[in-house]
């Protein structure tokens, strides 16, 4: 039995040697990279007005992803929107552009993460109660079925985002090339 543990012990330690400070964020910036960067892409580019400031103005559906209710109580009438339900929905659309590319390039990762974390739980939030998601769409932990839309995979992307938390960017980063300029650890 001794020799078991022995031979386990060995094989991966090496493998956890060989991984060392860089795989799991590696891995966790391409995977977000690959899995999750063009759905908030996407998702931002139907916010979005006309023209070249169209960020500041906010297409319909923008309002229709992120103020449901307000809007159907508007009787759809965007003029009807408030000032703030604007500045929520113009931060909401930035930040699906800007803190994926964050993250892709890995500049203030971590800043990024957390942010990002905040994002999902708003968008959930907002699935539930603006959208209705029904019970099915919502889902739940410790059953037999592996894909809901909003607690299964956003656990998912919940705990790349962590990983990057707590592991920083990675090698392959401008968080990386920053810190060997000076102190600090983005």
């Amino acid at each position: 039995m001794n020799a078991l543990i022995n031979l386990h012990n060995s094989i991966f330690g090496l493998v956890q040697k060989l991984a060392g400070e860089w795989l799991l964020p590696t891995l966790a910036r391409f995977t977000f990279a690959a899995v999750l960067m063009m759905y908030f892409w996407n998702s931002a580019v139907t916010k979005l007005g006309d023209g070249i400031f169209g960020i500041l103005s906010p297409s319909f559906g923008g309002y229709t992803q992120i103020w449901p209710r307000a809007i159907e109580a508007a009787g759809y009438d965007l003029s009807a929107m408030s000032w703030f339900q604007w500045l929520v929905v113009v931060a909401g659309t930035a930040a699906e552009f800007i803190l994926p590319l964050l993250i892709l390039i890995g500049l203030f990762t971590r800043l990024a993460s957390i942010a990002m974390i905040g994002f999902v739980f708003m968008q959930s939030l907002t699935d539930i109660v603006g959208h209705h998601a029904d019970a099915s769409t919502i889902g739940s932990w410790f059953d037999r079925i592996h894909d809901s839309q909003i607690l299964d995979q956003r656990l998912f992307w919940v705990t790349i985002l962590v990983v990057l938390i707590v592991k920083g960017a990675g090698p392959f980063s401008v968080d990386r090339a920053l810190s060997r300029q000076g102190s600090n650890n983005f």
